[in-house]
């Protein structure tokens, strides 16, 4: 295939995905029983290593080069023009790259993790959806399909953590991620129309050109920035849009792995790429700093108290995307980018870990895990890899990252600089306290007869975990990473002594002889287990009111705008029923009524003074 057909035909790629799901249709609503589900998966992890190879062949024709962007015009009418734009450049093309082996390899995972379940049709198809939004956002230079995509991508979260319905707590959690996202959603849209109006430009190529020279009044620039930021916020579960990522973890856990590490990344990757348009305000910078603090702060403490895995691991996604957050208010996008792909990997990877965990031990629950470092050599080594990652530890990916970070802000914004080390510090002891309440310590009940994940399950966790510990050496390689100077080490030597006092102080509370489920303060452990209380705070501000507003409106359409449509309805029959006894069927009579009724309304006019005839 030439240099230029491989550019032209880069739009296949999220086609794969889309092709998978169409084609796995027969098995996910069940027309075809007879041979099981297996052929839907097989199905779906054909088209997505096609999806790889084709992605990787783009990789490298366009490596080294500057973007090429393609258009396909779909829709012109007037001066509006709808196109569907596509960038294909060396950052999109490793997105794609980076998605289309992770969703490879969750598919794969899930062969085994699902064996068992007869949905793993159904699931099949979803992740080929899934698979196809999000590589079309990683490519999409049109802001239009962007949002487009993202919709997509809001309905297949929905269907996939909702893909055990015959539970009532997973057909909650699937609604309240859903209608979260669209608080984001609807807002965004706004923002979007709002652009098209400003600059008369739908592509991120011409927006940021637009963006260069525009000179829109403070309040506008805020209220669009503000309007374009809300989409991205509840993609990534920030504050206060981010309790749905909590509840998500009700899905299987092989899309808790795509969903902790690329389905939050592209709301991200999407917002980096508005950060030229973020930046005309102010307001929408400090405003992005200030709520990626708080879910930074919040979220790594509110992780410390969580008592479900899954759970305690989305509270820390949220965190680190938080981070993605600030450094895209303080300007820095490709830092964000680079922060984007070192979490992801690494918490794909510790998802594969506890998607290990749950399954030989039919548990997610901390208080009933204990004693597995003997036993799960292999989900051992990967959670350590994937923990290491996460934190800020020379020489992984997450170090130089945060190290350079912490560099920028100390010149920008200093208070930065702490929030950086105290995040990295509160997830060095959450994930030791994760790990010394699972692996450490006396076995118990459940772990009793928990062997180790067979191969299907253990492959992708041995691969993810050579990715991440050879992803900083491949950076380095690429020279993407700058030299050691003086205060760069300083920021360095910051980071690593912030993790060591978190692993030491969670060796400590964890890893000892007592056994420590619980924070030491009880006020405490309820305050952070239940999210600082905000779910009752959307109860009470948020529910209750439009309940009660909903509520009332209903009163008032049933006995008023009800009553008086009927109480019209009912004069008119009655006057009907009553006229109806008073004709006699004798053509002069009504002829009569007409000339005495015409003779009524002309002098009635002739007398009227606005005539000049009385």
């Amino acid at each position: 295939m030439s240099g230029s057909v491989l550019l032209e035909s880069s739009w296949w790629i999220p086609s794969y995905g889309l092709a998978g799901a169409a084609l796995a249709t027969p098995w996910a609503t069940g027309w075809v029983k007879r041979r099981g589900p297996r052929p839907a998966a097989y199905i779906n992890i054909s088209l997505t290593l096609v999806a790889l190879a084709h992605g990787a062949l783009v990789l490298q024709q366009v490596w080294g080069h500057a973007p090429y962007i393609v258009d396909y015009p779909w829709f012109q009418v007037a001066d509006l023009d709808l196109s569907l734009s596509l960038e294909i450049s060396p950052i999109t093309m490793g997105a794609v790259v980076w998605i289309s082996g992770l969703s490879l390899l969750a598919q794969i995972y899930a062969l085994g993790y699902l064996d068992k379940d007869w949905g793993l049709g159904r699931f099949s198809a979803l992740m080929g959806f899934f698979e196809g939004a999000l590589t079309g956002i990683a490519i999409s230079d049109s802001l239009f399909l962007s949002y487009a995509l993202l919709e997509m991508l809001t309905l297949s979260t929905y269907l996939l953590v909702g893909f055990w319905y015959a539970q009532p707590l997973v057909v909650t959690a699937a609604r309240d991620a859903f209608l979260t996202k669209r608080v984001g959603d609807l807002l965004l849209l706004m923002g979007v129309v709002a652009v098209s109006n400003f600059s008369g430009a739908l592509t991120f190529s011409d927006l940021r050109d637009w963006a260069a020279t525009a000179s829109l009044e403070p309040t506008w620039a805020a209220l669009m920035g503000l309007a374009l930021m809300a989409g991205p916020l509840g993609k990534c579960a920030q504050f206060p849009l981010h309790l749905w990522l909590d509840e998500a973890m009700e899905g299987p856990n092989p899309a808790s792995i795509m969903r902790n590490s690329v389905v939050v990344a592209c709301g991200a990757f999407v917002l980096i790429k508005l950060q030229p348009l973020l930046a005309l305000s102010p307001i929408t910078d400090g405003f992005l700093v200030t709520i990626g603090t708080v879910t930074a702060i919040g979220g790594s403490l509110v992780a410390l108290a969580q008592i479900d895995i899954k759970r305690t691991f989305s509270y820390s996604t949220s965190a680190y995307l938080g981070l993605v957050f600030v450094a895209v208010g303080m300007q820095q996008p490709d830092l964000a980018l680079e922060l984007l792909l070192m979490h992801g990997m690494a918490k794909a990877l510790l998802f594969t870990g506890v998607g290990s965990i749950i399954y030989t031990t039919a548990t997610q629950n901390l208080t009933e895990l204990g004693g597995l470092r003997s036993r799960m050599p292999a989900t051992v080594t990967a959670f350590a890899v994937g923990s290491l990652g996460m934190v800020a530890l020379l020489p992984l990916g997450c170090f130089w990252t945060m190290a350079r970070l912490a560099l920028v802000y100390s010149v920008l914004q200093p208070a930065l600089v702490g929030v950086l080390l105290l995040v990295n510090g509160l997830t060095a002891l959450n994930l030791m306290r994760v790990f010394g309440l699972v692996f450490q310590g006396s076995i118990q009940p459940k772990t009793r007869r928990a062997p180790e994940v067979g191969w299907l399950m253990a492959l992708p966790m041995g691969i993810l975990a050579v990715q991440t510990l050879l992803m900083p050496w491949l950076l380095w390689h690429w020279q993407l990473y700058p030299g050691w100077i003086p205060k760069l080490k300083l920021m360095a030597a910051l980071l690593v002594l912030s993790g060591a006092v978190g692993a030491g102080v969670g060796g400590w509370l964890y890893w000892g002889g007592k056994r420590m489920l619980h924070l030491p303060w009880p006020e405490v452990q309820d305050l952070l287990a239940y999210d600082f209380y905000t779910g009752r705070l959307y109860q009470a501000l948020v529910v209750q009111p439009v309940s009660a507003l909903s509520r009332g409106l209903e009163w008032l359409d049933r006995n008023w705008v009800d009553g008086l449509v009927n109480g019209v309805s009912l004069a008119f029959l009655f006057s009907g029923e009553t006229l109806k006894y008073t004709l006699s069927g004798r053509m002069q009579l009504y002829v009569l009524l007409i000339l005495i009724g015409v003779v009524v309304v002309v002098t009635w006019l002739m007398r009227s003074p606005g005539l000049g005839l009385a």
